[in-house]
This record gives C-alpha cells, structure tokens and sequence, in this order.
C-alpha cells in the first residue's frame, strides 16, 4: 500500500468527529492523558511535534503523509512492521490552550475508528498533558481473531503516544 492509494478512499466509520465529544456505542474506547511538563514554551513544542505527527512518529510507526503538519483531508500511511494503517484527517483542534488533530481508519487498517492526538496547557497551575482519545472495532478477520493481542498492543502504542512528545 502506497500513499498515493489512499486519495478518494472512504473512511470506515460512520460517527466521524466523535472523538470530539461522547464516544459512540459498540466500539473499543480509550481516553488518556498524561502530564508532560510546565509552561507555555513546553506546550508550544509539544504542539508543533503533535501536528507534524510526532506522537506516531516517537512510538515507532513509520509515518508519510500528504501534508507536513496535520490538515483537515491530510492522508496519514503509518506503518508498523509489516502492517500499514492507512487513516485521514478528519478535524485539527487549533485553540489557545489546546492543539491536535484526529484521524480516522481507511480501507485496509486493521481496525475501524478514529484516534485523536493532542495537547492541552492548563493555564491555572501551568501544566502540559498529552491526550489520546480513540474509538475503534476490528475491520478486518485477522484483527477479529487476534483482538485480545491487537488489544494489548494498542495500549502498549498509546502509552508510547503520550511518552514521547
């Protein structure tokens, strides 16, 4: 599977924008967050490496996309080994205290859903979290089948997302 493949495709899902607010019903959840330091400068440079897809990035994914920074439309081609996960943005958060983007499976991932990636700086006591916010089912028999191990993976990756940026 090549970028250049994934231009015109049709997301897998139908609830997309949901990682913005109430996940939807009959889907595996995960909603994390994690303090990774102080101050408007560390929010800053979390930002700027969320949007130019650092959290796949530091996790290990081998990430090529259609833009340099995250943009609504931008397709997103991460690889794992031998496996690709082929997605779409599908919403970029761009506020004062809060940056991100999530984007949302394509033909050919394993599962189907929508992961969202940011940052948030709380002004009140002057702290950065990292955020991952997912919802997603498999889409494919192999990933029915090895579900409890897709499952742990996906737990090990996500801790890696909020590790890294």
């Amino acid at each position: 599977m090549k970028l250049s493949d994934l231009a015109g495709q049709p997301l897998t899902y139908p609830e997309v924008g949901a990682t913005a607010a109430d996940l939807p019903v009959g889907y595996h959840h995960v909603r994390l967050s994690s303090q990774i330091g102080t101050g408007r400068a560390r929010f800053e440079r979390a930002a700027d490496a969320v949007m130019q897809y650092g959290m796949l990035r530091g996790a290990g994914l081998r990430v090529s996309a259609t833009t340099e920074v995250a943009q609504v439309g931008t397709e997103v081609l991460g690889k794992l080994g031998p496996f690709a996960a082929p997605c779409r943005v599908v919403y970029v958060v761009d506020e004062l205290n809060r940056r991100g983007f999530a984007y949302g499976s394509l033909p050919g991932h394993a599962v189907s859903g929508e992961e969202m990636f940011g940052v948030r700086y709380e002004p009140a006591d002057d702290s950065v979290h990292a955020e991952v916010v997912a919802f997603s089912t498999p889409a494919t028999w192999w990933s029915q089948v090895a579900a409890p191990v897709a499952s742990l993976i996906q737990r090990v990756i996500t801790q890696r997302y909020l590790s890294v940026v």
